[in-house]
């Protein structure tokens, strides 16, 4: 049987009300770009496929109309299950108007899912969610008011409660690769990272369904190596070629991204321009202990990289991404998830289950608000539907969380010497309110778990105690009640022992943090 066949020929073969799973992530990393394009114009021309239910364990696309957006056409889709929703604008917009079933679940648990259902089990069963708006008596990850179907439930299991995310059919599953031989046998030699491919594909299998692949090429039946095979030609049904598939969409290739070679990176790391982000980075980069195995979240956190790199500390923590790779430095931008120089990439699944049974020592994760309850939103605002990609994974399982963000947002300046911090222009909107608007993290979770938990601002330090949020340090230069509590929609518990944030995280010169992690 020959499988190497025309983009358009694999997109008429997607039947009409498929579930289907696209495994890719952001900003064109692992995307089948070519092949989501040609699909969209099967559509617009054909009109089918139609009334799909989409699935996405990532954020797909581009922001200017690739990705997921290539299904966001009405009637093309009815339902979509995505982990995050920032590059996809116009499916946001669908679910703003109410046109599509929209949900959220985490990244991690719907990676898992895709293995659950390739060994024919009921879901995945985890703690990941408990208390968040994925949990069935919050909002069932449920993204506007017409998706009322509860993808989750509740259960009982040795006295302990658990989340059930249940498991579906997989139709299709539409994943990508480097190279394909004349057998459908895949190989990733070219990619940054390895999504659930392996599992999307066999959980498309089990369930008689469909698998469609792309690559950038094709080689003769028996060259490839079995051992770099990664998804086996026995449940490859087509093969789609495009010679000019990307890494990502930044970056055309990079070697020192797929673990090719490793390379001086000195010019892709340059220091931090003295910000609020930067001050922010140092505050949480003093919290790394020695040793520590860490990830660092999208955006601010991967500043922390940057500073611990600046101090000469690299080696003294072991970073990763929960896109399955571990060592090296993550890269940023649209670029995020992929990493620098890396030491392992495993299948994304892999890291996931380490993740949540407690393999990180600590988590830096961005906050866009937070509660006097602890509670921190990245999902939702107002009506746009964001998303928490791992988020939800990450911040529950790591023995400490630091969250860092700006106090203020909308218009926010600061100065910064030797002093410490000058507030050149207040910011509009306040971040720590009184409740959050959507759950992405729940203090009364990370309460009960013992979990160390730190909210990291330019100009105050607070913490997470059995009584609420508790200021524990403010900046040098900064008014208690003018700058930090009138900035606030609730009045933060005083530490008896209240102190400044180290004068140095404000200077231009190094904080010389290796006294920190020790020689």
């Amino acid at each position: 049987m020959k499988k190497v066949i025309k983009a358009r020929d694999g997109a008429a073969m997607i039947p009409d009300g498929s579930n289907v799973w696209l495994a890719a992530g952001g900003g064109g990393i692992n995307e089948p770009y070519y092949f989501l394009k040609e699909l969209e114009t099967e559509f617009l021309e054909n009109g089918h496929p139609r009334d799909l239910n989409l699935w996405h364990s990532a954020g797909i696309g581009d922001k200017e109309g690739g990705g997921v957006d290539r299904f966001a056409h009405e009637g093309m889709v009815k339902k979509v299950v995505g982990s995050h929703w920032t590059w996809s604008v116009r499916m946001q917009e669908l679910a703003r108007q109410e046109k599509i079933d929209a949900y959220v679940l985490p990244q991690g648990t719907m990676i898992q899912m895709a293995r659950e259902i390739a060994g024919g089990r009921p879901g995945v069963v985890t703690k990941t969610g408990l208390g968040t708006f994925v949990d069935p008596r919050v909002e069932a990850g449920a993204m506007n008011s017409r998706s009322v179907e509860k993808l989750t439930e509740v259960v009982e299991l040795c006295g302990e409660e658990y989340l059930l995310y249940k498991s579906i059919p997989v139709g299709v599953a539409l994943i990508r690769a480097t190279t394909a031989d004349e057998d459908g046998n895949l190989t990733f030699e070219r990619e940054g990272m390895i999504p659930e491919c392996l599992a999307a594909a066999q959980a498309a299998k089990n369930s008689k369904g469909l698998v469609i692949a792309q690559v950038k090429r094709v080689v003769k039946r028996g060259t490839l190596k079995p051992l770099d095979i990664r998804v086996p030609g026995i449940l490859v049904d087509a093969v789609v070629v495009d010679p000019a598939q990307r890494q990502s969409m930044m970056t055309e290739y990079d070697p020192a991204m797929s673990g090719e070679c490793r390379m001086v990176l000195e010019e892709k790391l340059k220091p931090m321009e003295l910000t609020e982000r930067k001050v922010i980075a140092r505050r949480a980069a003093i919290e790394v202990e020695k040793g520590n195995i860490v990830n660092l979240g999208f955006g601010m956190p991967a500043g922390v990289a940057s500073v611990i790199h600046e101090e000469g500390a690299d080696g003294y923590m072991k970073l990763s991404v929960e896109q399955g790779i571990t060592g090296g430095i993550p890269a940023g931008g649209s670029d995020f998830g992929l990493v620098y120089n890396p030491e392992v990439i495993l299948e994304a699944p892999s890291q996931f289950d380490w993740y949540d049974g407690g393999g990180l020592d600590l988590a830096v994760l961005s906050f866009a608000e937070f509660d006097r309850e602890g509670n921190v939103n990245v999902s939702r605002f107002g009506q746009r539907v964001n998303g928490v990609g791992g988020f939800i994974n990450i911040s529950q399982s790591a023995r400490k969380v630091i969250f860092v963000g700006t106090l203020k947002a909308g218009g926010f300046r600061a100065g910064f010497d030797s002093s410490g911090l000058t507030i050149l222009s207040e910011g509009r909107v306040k971040k720590a309110v009184n409740h959050v608007s959507q759950i992405s993290f729940s203090g009364s979770y990370a309460r009960k778990r013992g979990q160390k938990v730190i909210y990291v601002t330019e100009r105050a330090v607070f913490e997470l105690t059995e009584g609420g949020i508790m200021l524990t340090e403010i900046a040098p230069g900064i008014d208690l009640k003018k700058d930090i509590l009138d900035q606030m929609e609730f009045t933060p518990i005083i530490s008896g022992q209240l102190k400044e944030m180290a004068n140095t995280l404000f200077r231009e010169e190094k904080m010389k943090l290796f006294p920190v992690f020790g020689d």
